[in-house]
């Protein structure tokens, strides 16, 4: 019922909002200050937003944080469909607020924080990066957060260190979002929504083929 699930929907909403203030700030700061922050600033200030956020809700919603990421859990069985899709729109909800709270304090910046391909990526060169980088996020959450025979405790650190690895990885090939709520909230206000198909396509890719590799490969087999 809709009731039982509005904390998770709520919490899913805050800890969104903070990825995309933190994450998208940082790129909007890095430019504010000639480049002071650099790719290690962006891809430190987006993990450890990740990182305290999973922290913060993971008792509450399981720190999704990422369409993606529900969109794994649904196919994966752990999550009804209805579920699911009041986690995205929280998700999203949450990143356009995040946004806008950029556009507000930074009102001239030019794409507040969207993530954008390089001129020598193509299209499904950045489609296969996001869904690469998607498929070691998600196969994190299912190793450290899903899978119980896991250490206790090491979820959050673990998928936030990813998500900081990703974006060292490939953050100026992609922006590295990895979840299409971290790309649809900036395009969303600033409008530019170049390529935007790659933040969504990529992700939801890499996430699914993690999720059932591990569901089918590794937690079934080992298991037995």
């Amino acid at each position: 019922m809709v009731h039982v699930e509005y904390p998770a929907f709520v919490a899913e909403f805050i800890a969104t909002f903070a990825l995309v203030f933190i994450g998208a700030g940082s790129i909007l700061m890095d430019g504010a200050t000639g480049g002071q922050l650099g790719l290690g600033g962006i891809a430190l200030a987006h993990g450890l937003a990740l990182l305290v956020m999973i922290y913060a809700i993971g008792h509450v919603s399981g720190g999704h944080v990422n369409p993606a990421v529900s969109f794994s859990m649904w196919l994966t069985g752990r999550m009804p469909t209805a579920k699911t899709a009041g986690y995205v729109v929280s998700q999203l909800g949450g990143a356009v607020v995040g946004a806008a709270a950029l556009a507000t304090l930074f009102p001239g910046a030019a794409n507040f924080g969207v993530p954008a391909l390089a001129a020598s990526v193509s299209v499904w060169q950045a489609v296969l990066l996001e869904a690469i980088t998607t498929f070691f996020l998600v196969f994190v959450i299912f190793g450290t957060a899903v899978d119980t025979r896991a250490p206790k405790g090491v979820y959050g650190a673990a998928i936030g260190l990813t998500v900081a690895a990703d974006i060292l990885a490939i953050g100026p090939l992609t922006g590295a979002a990895m979840n299409p709520a971290r790309a649809f909230g900036p395009a969303l206000l600033s409008g530019l929504w170049a390529s935007h198909v790659v933040y969504w396509a990529g992700p939801l890719l890499g996430a699914a083929a993690a999720a059932l590799v591990y569901s089918k490969v590794i937690l079934k087999t080992t298991s037995k």
